[in-house]
């Protein structure tokens, strides 16, 4: 699978393990950066390219971080074609159903709140979890024709 990665300095130690973790698992990664840690940076910077890399390829999913992922999620929704939903913790139907009722196609993690094993847990059930398409299929639609 092939899959974009991206964040700022606030989920930069977490991009780094998540980044081995799939590559060790067959995974084709792309880093968007942030590639070294820096305080300063601005996740705009990041998220960007990986959301339009995402958007170019819909075989290719995005797991972008930042501190709690809203932003993050919020840069990556302004490009068209993208579906991003935030998980920090708690309720894992929350990823379930991003996938299955509006196939998400980036995950952004708050990198503060998770711990590497739970967000490996929750990346592993994102990924597996198909989208059910019928009666959802037009409200995606709709979002990508929606312009001001």
């Amino acid at each position: 699978m092939k899959i974009h990665l991206a964040t700022d300095h606030a989920g930069f130690a977490l991009k780094e393990e998540i980044k081995k973790f799939l590559q060790e698992n067959g995974h084709k990664v792309t880093d968007h950066g942030a590639l070294e840690y820096n305080k300063q940076d601005d996740y705009p910077d990041f998220i960007f390219p990986a959301a339009r890399a995402v958007a170019k390829d819909p075989d290719s999913f995005g797991i972008i971080m930042g501190g709690s992922g809203q932003g993050e999620a919020m840069a990556a929704n302004r490009v068209t074609g993208i579906r991003a939903a935030v998980y920090y913790g708690e309720i894992e139907e929350i990823v379930i159903l991003s996938r299955k009722h509006n196939n998400a196609n980036i995950l952004s993690l708050g990198a503060r709140f998770l711990t590497f094993s739970k967000a490996i847990y929750i990346i592993d059930l994102w990924l597996k979890e198909p989208f059910e398409g019928g009666r959802h299929q037009n409200r995606i639609q709709k979002l990508d024709c929606e312009k001001e």
